[in-house]
């Protein structure tokens, strides 16, 4: 049986609770030309199934760590199915959070030994506010 294309028309906000953000957010993509703003019908604006995937499309790029920029790219790019520009900002990323998982390790180990020189000692001032005193 098929659907008609009105029993899958979402509301802006049936769009945003199916896609798990606020309404304002879907505004804020289509601002930023990420989703479309699609004509009123009737007063009101209706969705669409690829409106929803492409919602989540976005959604899951940002969790990998992509920006809005390097998204509206890979959107691009999933039309063209360009995949060797994919797989490099994909390389680009993953450069990118090495970077930051190196930094945050690093910040990790001088509090683990901030808080180790804290706990030997009884006097004084605290070593882990005097490190944060600049």
């Amino acid at each position: 049986m098929v659907q008609s294309q009105e029993a899958n028309a979402l509301t802006i906000g049936g769009l945003a609770a199916a896609g798990d953000v606020g309404v304002e957010t879907i505004r804020f993509y289509q601002r930023k030309g990420l989703l479309q703003t699609p004509t009123r019908e009737t007063g009101i604006r209706h969705y669409d199934q690829e409106d929803l995937r492409r919602l989540r499309f976005i959604r899951q790029a940002q969790t990998a760590g992509f920006t809005l920029e390097e998204i509206k790219e890979l959107l691009a790019l999933d039309v063209s199915e360009d995949r060797s520009r994919a797989r490099e900002l994909a390389r680009s990323r993953i450069e990118i959070l090495n970077a930051k998982i190196a930094e945050l390790e690093r910040a990790r180990d001088s509090l683990r030994r901030l808080a180790k020189e804290c706990a030997e000692g009884t006097a004084g001032p605290c070593p882990i506010l005097t490190s944060f005193d600049v």
